[in-house]
């Protein structure tokens, strides 16, 4: 059963950051939903933690040397898809099936390019590939198997199916099956990554990764790799990156509307955010969003009891959370 909180009760309050835009600025998640201290272990608290850090740390190393956003952003969810802590790329779910089969999209706020892929199977790192089709062919979106086709012609690194299923993910499906659960009852969170950087040229790009929901069935696709529902990014706005339950999220246009209140209402990245989410949870929906803009200010709303959250600016340290009660 879904578990949705008092939507304004809930929300994250967060301020958007500083008066003086920073050089560069970069914000991540790692998926959003029941997180509550009683449901990690110490060991596990510790090994989110140290992972978020590792991805921020690879994420500021290309934006300190004058990178791009879109090189962060990628750097940076490289480093979440290898960790089987979470929900994408390795430790990604499994289809009802018994597959592993995953989404991703980047956006480039300089160009408003963007690129996405749907139920891929053998990419390392998905969100490498959804950037390919971004920049390597003539389309946004590709899916299934013309998706792991483009990929190997791109040479992207494959890897074998064993390099993403992970005993945990199995024994979560297998409990789905046998106890007639839904996908929130057995994985507790939405573990899909993200991250949104802005660079020292004032541009901003966003990226999502996911394995989707535990026993996925009929080839669905969740907001992740949908333009403008988990993903979406515009250096006259905002970059966003979502995760929650994307039938939701996608029926909102929960990226596209943080952007637009930005651009055509003024709205803080804070408020925005805030609003939005709020009508998520109207609807019944439950997760959260990251935002970053070209004036490096950057803020995260969600309406479940946890986010796994970073963020870092160039001159200020990295500082990363999991729990509501956290700053």
């Amino acid at each position: 059963m879904r578990l949705i909180l008092p939507v304004l009760a809930a929300l994250a309050s967060t301020p958007a950051v500083a008066q003086e835009a920073p050089r560069w600025s970069l914000a991540i998640h790692g998926g959003a939903g029941v997180i509550e201290r009683d449901k990690l272990s110490p060991a596990q608290d510790k090994a989110i933690r140290a992972a978020l850090n590792r991805a921020l740390k690879a994420g500021s190393a290309v934006l300190e040397k004058g990178g791009s956003a879109m090189d962060a952003v990628e750097a940076t969810i490289h480093v979440l898809e290898d960790d089987p802590h979470f929900n994408a790329g390795r430790g990604a779910v499994f289809t009802w099936e018994g597959r592993n089969e995953m989404d991703a999209a980047v956006m480039d706020g300089r160009t408003r390019k963007a690129g996405a892929v749907a139920g891929v199977t053998a990419t390392r790192h998905p969100i490498s590939l959804a950037r390919a089709v971004m920049e390597k062919s003539d389309h946004v979106f590709l899916a299934g198997s013309g998706a792991d086709a483009f990929s190997r012609e791109q040479k992207l690194e494959q890897a074998d199916a064993s390099w993403f299923a992970t005993p945990e993910r199995r024994q979560q499906l297998e409990t789905l099956k046998a106890k007639k659960l839904s996908a929130i009852d057995v994985d507790h969170k939405y573990g899909t990554v993200g991250a949104v950087a802005r660079d020292a040229n004032g541009h901003v790009a966003a990226g999502t990764s996911t394995g989707g929901m535990t026993g996925k069935r009929w080839g669905r696709i969740g907001d992740a790799p949908v333009i403008g529902a988990g993903t979406y990014a515009d250096d006259r706005a905002c970059a966003v990156s979502a995760t929650g339950s994307g039938e939701y999220f996608i029926r909102e246009g929960v990226a596209h509307e943080i952007c637009a209140r930005i651009r055509f209402k003024g709205e803080t990245p804070q408020a925005a955010a805030d609003a939005v989410i709020a009508e998520v949870g109207a609807m019944g929906g439950d997760g959260g969003v990251i935002v970053n803009t070209p004036s490096g200010a950057m803020a995260w709303s969600y309406n479940t009891p946890g986010m796994y959250r970073g963020r870092v600016s160039a001159g200020s340290a990295p500082a990363v959370a999991i729990y509501r009660d956290e700053p």
